[in-house]
């Protein structure tokens, strides 16, 4: 997958790649149809056991090199779209292509590592919050202790009973709400404090029905300029305004509570990275459980990256995109030879990037093991 044959039937390529062979102790590359037996057979049994083994290189990790005080989670679900007829291939939520069948994937990360914390491969017509109190307990299991954890995420996990569980778990949030009748009403009747030239700001207590408890509510609220209600792109508007809406137990100001949620937007570009770099929600199998492992694998493949990035490569190579680095580091020409007997790579005398290699080989040989 890193190498850029995510795909099963391209992945045959390495079977005449002697030196793949000879690097990874593999005395030969399967063939297509091997792999792709082996994740139907082997998906029921090894799932479970390469999520455990995943949740704790991330626990490892995420306090590697130094221990962190803090972690921001940011949660969501993305589709995407398949053709054919394998299995939890559903119609479902799919704004990108309405009425087409996919998957819609859960996905959970860090924000200031960049770090994928987990994530679930699910039928394309199950809710967006589905599941994710199951996987936030397992996230949750192997953070470290007494570190002030903050989650935030979109409209599709506003739920009552996912908040109790946040605040069960001290964990604060920030959660788009949505604009029901009686939020409705409670925006017409608050009052308003200029936060910027742009916003204004309030906020109100209120406990949604079937919630157990009151929580805070904060609205940011923006003036429409003079146009066409066709051109008009809001979440919610009311006269001559548009509302945005937040549940949150955070003690912070109310426009400072948006600016922290704004920040959520590195999450779409590792989602898209996900989608895109790495085969994350592709179907090689007509097995659902299948797919499920070969997800998993793409999530570790992601992690492993970024792992790599912030251990080992330089401060100027950390915005690199994996085709970039495997193009400029992972592919870069060379000839592997023996001298005296023993096995060395050469680059030729213009390499452009053997100098940041020889940085990160050195990296790598100071790298403690994790415990």
């Amino acid at each position: 997958m890193i190498l850029g044959l995510e795909k099963i039937e391209v992945s045959a390529l390495l079977r005449t790649n002697g030196i793949f062979q000879y690097i990874t102790g593999l005395p030969s590359f399967p063939n297509p149809v091997t792999l792709r037996r082996f994740l139907l057979r082997a998906a029921p049994t090894l799932l479970p056991q390469l999520r455990r083994v995943h949740d704790e290189l991330r626990r490892g990790f995420l306090q590697y090199p130094h221990a962190r005080s803090s972690f921001w989670i940011d949660c969501d679900s993305t589709t995407h779209t398949l053709y054919g007829h394998q299995e939890g291939v559903v119609k479902g939520y799919n704004p990108a292509h309405r009425g087409k069948k996919g998957y819609h994937p859960l996905v959970v990360t860090e924000a200031h590592l960049g770090d994928c914390l987990g994530g679930a491969l699910r039928p394309g017509n199950v809710a967006s919050a589905k599941g994710i109190v199951e996987l936030l307990e397992t996230i949750f299991s192997f953070l470290p202790n007494h570190q002030r954890l903050r989650l935030r995420a979109d409209a599709g996990f506003y739920d009552g009973d996912f908040v109790g569980f946040l605040k069960k778990n001290h964990c604060e949030f920030t959660i788009v709400a949505h604009i029901t009748a009686p939020v409705r009403e409670k925006l017409s009747g608050l009052r308003f404090s200029r936060a910027t030239a742009e916003f204004s700001v309030s906020e109100f207590h209120y406990q949604p029905h079937t919630w157990k408890t009151k929580e805070r509510f904060v609205v940011l609220r923006r003036e429409l300029p003079d146009e066409p209600k066709e051109a008009q792109t809001t979440l919610f508007t009311l006269d001559r305004y548009a509302y945005s809406v937040i549940v949150t137990n955070l003690d912070l100001e109310a426009y400072s509570v948006f600016q922290f949620y704004q920040d959520r937007s590195a999450m779409e570009r590792i989602i898209r990275t996900l989608k895109e770099d790495y085969p994350f929600g592709d179907a090689p199998t007509n097995s659902f459980v299948a797919n499920a492992l070969y997800a998993e694998l793409s999530l570790l493949a992601y992690n492993v990256m970024t792992w790599f990035k912030r251990l080992c490569l330089p401060d100027d190579w950390q915005s690199f995109t994996l085709p970039t680095i495997r193009h400029r580091l992972l592919m870069i020409p060379g000839e592997f030879v023996k001298s005296l007997n023993i096995p060395t790579l050469r680059f030729p005398r213009n390499s452009l990037y053997q100098d940041t290699f020889y940085h990160v080989q050195a990296k790598i040989k100071k790298l403690v093991p994790l415990n």
